[in-house]
């Protein structure tokens, strides 16, 4: 089947997990290469290699500023990228979301891997210099109401920063009227979740910012890349744009990933892949058009495969056939093995993802299904678990992993946890799960599905 792949650079994400890289740089010559140009531009500017982490393990030290944060998540998409190049994927675009977009520059060969860390270190301490005390706020609804919801405060910091998907939208703007965002969408029916960014952007609150990069960013050489760059802030391809100027207007633009993921989907693309840790746009790509297919070589476990596109001439002498499946095995620790119910880890095919609406994300606290009868299976329990937290952040449960961070990677605050904990409790009749404080500070799916199957044996067993 012939396939038309795109390659998404995520935005910013929570810091890679340590030795996520640690398959791939084994495996390919191209990710040791890039990882250590990264590291060599790191150390210029007085940061510490990441690689070490990346491959080889450790915890994210605390005393971390934002500026090593974005050279992480930079380093594991641009190493991703090489990866699924390595192996015979041949994309027909890449789009970047929010600062994804440099990641996307390089990926393409617009600017030097070098070059994208100078300019993303610059971006980092300029918005830290400036200070700004603002807030990103996701709304469960579609970009025009989230536009109406900033509009009720009339405070010109406050926008509409990034339209994600039909339901998912994210407002940006001062921390002091979080709470008075919060209220009103609660008396709407809307979800809310606060981002945890080290930088709010995508607000005319960073117009200094904006400036100062203009003024001082390094300058850096650029030219026609090897593929189209699609820019969701631009609304059209990257041509002869200097990425400085990319780079500080984004600071102050919407983001419009959901229009660009359908004009790509509409012009041919079939396969999303994300090269990032976690399945963070791709969720957005599977709300935005369902029964597309994505990909995620790093959150898979179990050798996930990413289409490549037809060729021609003699087949590979692998023996593999043109066109067939490229597999990119990942760090085994990274995620559990897909349950047997779902479909392959490969490429999934989910169900239409679910509309994040009053009906489908019901509030902590509110009724929950009723618990499948018979002994508590473990595939079961989680299977309930997702449909539980899949409604409540709407998103297809098929898409929610075992082992990702309710806080980290799904963004569940602590309070709502709680309150989903208690449903779960609930559900299952366990009441002493709402005081396990273990599944509230390193909360899953699979703590939480092991917690009720021995919860369930030790009230049989009595």
């Amino acid at each position: 089947m012939n396939t038309t792949s795109v390659l998404v650079m995520p935005g910013t994400v929570p810091a890679p997990r340590g030795g996520i890289l640690h398959d791939l740089h084994a495996r390919h010559h191209g990710v040791r290469e890039v990882l250590a140009r990264v590291d060599d531009a790191a150390r210029e500017l007085d940061l510490p290699a990441v690689s070490p982490r990346l491959v080889e393990g450790g915890e994210v030290a605390p005393e971390r500023g934002p500026d090593l944060q974005y050279v992480e998540i930079f380093a594991v998409s641009i190493a991703t990228q090489r990866a699924l190049v390595e192996t015979g994927v041949d994309p027909v675009a890449v789009v970047g979301q929010s600062v994804g977009e440099l990641w996307a520059l390089a990926a393409a060969g617009y600017i030097s891997i070098e070059d994208t860390v100078r300019l993303a270190v610059a971006r980092s301490r300029a918005l830290t210099r400036q200070g700004w005390q603002g807030r990103m706020i996701a709304v469960g609804v579609d970009g025009r109401r989230a536009e109406h919801l900033a509009g009720l405060f009339g405070h010109p910091d406050l926008v509409l920063a990034c339209e994600n998907a039909p339901h998912q939208s994210v407002l940006s703007g001062p921390t002091a009227l979080t709470a008075d965002i919060e209220r009103v969408a609660a008396a709407a029916g809307w979800p809310t979740n606060r981002l945890d960014v080290p930088h709010p952007t995508h607000s005319p609150a960073l117009a200094r910012s904006a400036r100062e990069l203009r003024a001082g960013a390094p300058r850096v050489p650029y030219g026609g890349g090897r593929m189209r760059v699609c820019s969701p802030w631009l609304g059209r391809d990257v041509v002869d744009d200097d990425p400085v100027e990319l780079m500080a207007g984004a600071l102050t633009a919407r983001v419009r990933i959901l229009d660009t993921i359908r004009e790509l989907h509409a012009a041919g693309a079939d396969v999303f892949v994300e090269c990032g840790e976690r399945a963070v746009v791709a969720k957005m790509i599977q709300a935005s058009v369902p029964g597309v297919r994505c990909a995620v070589p790093l959150a898979e476990r179990d050798a996930p495969a990413v289409p490549a596109r037809p060729t021609t001439g003699t087949p590979p002498s692998n023996g593999t056939r043109p066109g067939a499946p490229v597999v990119v095995r990942s760090e085994p620790t990274v995620s559990a093995p897909t349950p047997a119910a779902n479909p392959p880890a490969a490429v999934r095919t989910p169900a239409p993802a679910a509309e994040v609406t009053p009906a489908t994300c019901p509030e902590p606290g509110g009724p929950a299904a009723a618990p499948s009868s018979g002994t508590r299976d473990y595939d079961a329990v989680l299977a309930q678990l997702r449909d539980l937290y899949g409604g409540y952040l709407g998103y297809p449960p098929d898409l929610l992993g075992e082992d990702d961070s309710l806080e980290a990677d799904l963004g569940v605050e602590s309070l709502k946890q709680v309150a989903l904990l208690g449903q779960v409790a609930d559900l299952f009749d366990l009441p002493h799960l709402r005081s396990n404080a273990s599944l509230l500070g390193f909360g899953s799916l699979r703590r939480i599905a092991d917690a009720v199957v021995a919860g369930g044996a030790v009230g049989e067993a009595a």
